[in-house]
């Protein structure tokens, strides 16, 4: 018996190493891995630059408190408001997605007044009490606590006309994924997310990205508000932003930064220095190796040469891309696993989604493409 509470469904694959984009498993197994880790393997496994960063600042200092000023914490800030494209000036290092959306909340609600928040159907936030009252479906699947900490009102999806119904002067902030994870690798369009925009201007609400999964270039952009043109208040990013190593962040346009005040936020680990070390070695590799130009040429690729087998159509973005099935995509994902690549499921039970790895080359791709026509 496992010493591990039985939360997680597991994969009939047991991971020993990895490399590149390649899982190898303690029976000998060499496994494409096409998930990811859940989207958080953005440079694959074993990048020199990732490895050597962390190895280096776990010899020089391994941990030091936020109230501790540190050259690496301020690099990895100054390097991420950077990457952003300058809209943001100042960063909030937390330890997980989750917490990234918890403190955006929070600072809505300080800033407002206001009680009621906006989150889109078919949403992914988080687990824990904010963050799971504005994630679609959890109240009646999962949160657990008695009763949600504010009133949420939920927007379908992509239905431009039904914003101002639910986007009003008692509105906090709107939170929204611009291509949505679980909800089936989902991209909510420019429109959707520009009247959005205009919405939260014309109440004086605030917009928030969670860019947890679809952010730090997994759209083939540094995050998908450039992508789609359209710039929230503030964004919340983590997954890709450490390659594995637990960190996120929010980032904040000057409107929001200026609301902040001592203490009225806080961490123990987020902002350490071996997270700082990590967010500057993976945007240091994002830049310098072409890598956001390699997931947007990739992904068109897998788009014109998996369209074979179960597969109907595609939706999503750059290597957040949901594969449409004629079958269930479970039994899909199974037939996959069983041909050594590894996928991912949704919320939508006909979407098989792809986020693998910012390296992944045409080469892998045929050999997805293989697999699905033999399905």
């Amino acid at each position: 018996m496992s010493a591990l509470a039985a939360v997680f469904a597991q994969y009939p694959l047991e991971v020993e190493r990895a490399e590149g984009v390649w899982l190898h498993s303690r029976d000998g197994r060499r496994v494409l891995d096409l998930y990811g880790g859940h989207a958080v393997a953005a440079l694959g496994y074993g990048h020199p630059g990732w490895t050597r960063a962390l190895q280096e600042q776990a010899a020089a200092c391994n941990f030091q408190s936020n109230a501790v000023p540190m050259a690496v914490r301020e690099r990895a800030a100054g390097r991420l408001l950077r990457f952003a494209g300058g809209a943001f000036d100042s960063v909030f290092f937390v330890n997980s997605g989750a917490e990234a959306n918890e403190n955006a909340l929070k600072m809505a609600f300080r800033m407002t007044g206001r009680a009621q928040v906006a989150a889109i159907e078919g949403s992914f936030h988080g687990r824990t009490a904010a963050a799971g009252a504005v994630t679609w479906g959890a109240m009646q699947k999962w949160h657990a606590f008695p009763r949600a900490p504010f009133d949420v009102s939920w927007i379908p999806r992509r239905e431009n006309g039904a914003i101002a119904q639910h986007v009003t002067e008692d509105t906090a902030a709107v939170i929204v994924e611009p291509v949505q994870g679980v909800g089936g690798a989902f991209d909510l369009g420019a429109g959707f997310l520009d009247a959005l925009r205009r919405r939260c201007d014309e109440v004086g609400a605030i917009l928030i990205f969670d860019e947890v999964q679809c952010g730090v270039g997994r759209t083939g952009y540094a995050f998908a508000a450039d992508l789609y043109g359209v710039r929230p208040d503030m964004i919340t990013a983590a997954k890709a932003l450490g390659n594995g190593f637990p960190c996120a962040a929010l980032l904040m346009t000057p409107r929001v930064s200026q609301a902040v005040k001592l203490d009225s936020l806080g961490t123990t680990f987020g902002g350490g220095p071996m997270a700082g070390a990590a967010i500057e070695a993976v945007i240091e590799a994002i830049e310098s190796e072409g890598l956001l130009a390699n997931v947007r040429r990739v992904s068109e690729y897998v788009r014109a040469r998996c369209a074979v087998g179960p597969v109907t159509g595609f939706q999503g973005e750059g290597f957040l891309l949901g594969l449409r099935m004629s079958r269930p995509a479970r039994d899909i994902q199974a037939a996959l696993l069983a041909r050594d690549i590894l996928t991912g499921t949704s919320g939508d039970p006909q979407v098989l989604r792809l986020l693998p790895p910012y390296i992944l080359e045409e080469q892998h791709v045929d050999l997805l493409a293989e697999a699905l026509a033999s399905l």
